[in-house]
């Protein structure tokens, strides 16, 4: 059972800002609701500029909380979009691997690279939600799919199975004070989609968010982040993807279809569907570009035997689940279930 919680801003620094604390008041209050001890490590609260510009305190903060013997979880504040600029300090002199040890890991979005980092020196991690993206939810109360595998966590260490929310939920247009207790727009949900292939695969999932994975083979947005991810072998290799599945979940930037295929591109460039046992793919936020990705998915895998599941829950899009990584899966499409093992 989870009891102490330290949270940790590893890309964005936003968590720090003035404007944003009424947010931080709602998740806080939450989490002890719950009985959990939260610790903001040193430099969490720091604010954007602070944070943007000392990505080894950043570092610092994520290898404390791995030393610290009473902290159980680490979650993450939020993304953001250059995590990547820990790795000098994560990775040498072996700091991440000396530091690490067997705690819950939880975060999304940009921080696809940190649960990379972890992949790297064997830790199991978590994927799907984040402190205010969740936690610290302006209506009600957490949504309620986004809070039963919150709770299961946070209770059990682990999560056992995946099904399909019967909800999915528009994106808020603003984050401001007058939005606290409202309600979002939600639209009946369709569970999930067998695309192609066999409808029941298995395998240890890994994966994350496709923009922040495009960005590691590509330098539009950072020059040197594909050099600096080459460097130290973020990204895994084509032999470590075998018999994985890949998750893919698309970012709040909504990529073009144009976007997508490339990033898939880079992807087959890279050996991965040649390796993995099968895709899941997330749905994408406010069900922009589903129909194209839907076919971007097909036509680019070019793999008529390789199963593709779309349509889940997890990432960008609410309600979210979590998703356990390095843990064997097997998903059951039919069934609209996806089980994992005992951690």
């Amino acid at each position: 059972m989870i009891k102490n919680i330290a949270i940790v801003s590893l890309s964005s620094g936003i968590a720090g800002e003035p404007f944003i604390r009424f947010e931080i008041k709602i998740g806080l209050k939450r989490l002890k609701e719950y009985g959990l001890n939260v610790k903001f490590m040193p430099n969490a609260l720091k604010g954007v500029e602070y944070i943007k510009a000392h990505p080894e305190k950043r570092a610092e903060d994520l290898l404390e909380a791995f030393r610290d013997p009473e902290i159980d979880m680490i979650l993450c504040a939020i993304g953001g979009d250059d995590t990547y600029r820990l790795s000098p300090y994560l990775f040498e002199g072996g700091n991440l691997a000396k530091a690490v040890t067997d705690k819950v890991f939880l975060g999304f979005s940009d921080t696809t690279l940190n649960h990379f980092m972890l992949h790297k020196v064997g830790l199991r991690t978590f994927y799907g939600q984040a402190f205010m993206s969740d936690i610290c939810e302006l209506g009600p109360e957490i949504l309620p799919y986004t809070r039963k595998y919150f709770e299961e966590l946070i209770s059990a260490g682990t999560i056992r199975e995946i099904r399909p929310s019967e909800l999915w939920y528009e994106e808020r247009e603003k984050f401001s004070p007058d939005e606290v207790g409202k309600e979002r727009t939600a639209h009946t949900d369709h569970g999930f989609e067998l695309l192609q292939g066999p409808p029941v695969f298995s395998g240890k999932i890994l994966g994350g968010c496709i923009d922040s994975m495009y960005d590691m083979f590509n330098a539009e947005r950072y020059d040197d982040m594909p050099a600096v991810c080459s460097k130290y072998q973020l990204f895994p290799s084509a032999e470590e993807w075998k018999g994985r599945i890949i998750l893919l979940e698309s970012s709040e930037e909504k990529p073009s279809p144009e976007v997508y295929r490339k990033s898939l591109e880079y992807l087959k460039e890279a050996g991965v569907f040649g390796a993995v046992s099968g895709v899941l793919a997330g749905k994408p936020m406010d069900e922009a570009y589903m129909d194209e990705y839907r076919q971007l998915l097909t036509e680019v895998i070019d793999n008529p035997e390789l199963p593709i599941v779309y349509n889940v829950n997890v990432g960008h899009s609410t309600p979210r689940c979590i998703v356990p990584f390095g843990v064997e899966a097997v998903v059951d499409a039919e069934k609209q279930i996806i089980r994992f093992a005992e951690r």
